[in-house]
Formats: C-alpha cells, structure tokens, sequence
C-alpha cells in the first residue's frame, strides 16, 4: 500500500502523518510512506488545501487532520 501525506511541512501535515503510520502499523498492513511537499506535485493530484492524505493514488482526505480510528477506515 502506498501512502503520501500532502503539504508543505507544517504541523498539521506532521500530525497526519504521525497519526497515518500510527494506524496503519495497527491495522499491521504492509506500506510506505511518503511525504509529498513540493507544490507541484500536489496540485497534480487536483488538492487546493492541505494537509491532504492519499492511499493509492487516490485522495482520501482534504484539509484536515483525521484520528488514527478514522484513518484505520480509510486504509482498511
């Protein structure tokens, strides 16, 4: 599975991707996770706030910062 939290870095992108391991090491799925700052490369994936959280190649998750429970969802 592959996991790229968008943003440029800021708090809230951190805490999602704290929170993004922190789930999928408790779902126990085999992943990896990347960190995607440049601007550019955000934009590609249509994202106009961030942080932002895509599984896949898909966006799953806009402008916010979701619990580790709700995160299990989403990666499950």
């Amino acid at each position: 599975m592959k996991i790229q939290v968008l943003g440029p870095g800021c708090p809230k992108c951190k805490k999602l991707a704290e929170n993004t391991e922190e789930a999928a090491k408790a779902l126990g799925v085999d992943y990896q996770l990347e960190k995607v700052t440049d601007i550019a490369r955000i934009l590609a994936f249509g994202v106009m706030m961030t942080p932002a959280l895509v599984v896949d190649g898909k966006v799953k998750m806009v402008g916010k910062v979701p619990s580790v429970e709700d995160i299990k969802a989403l990666l499950a």
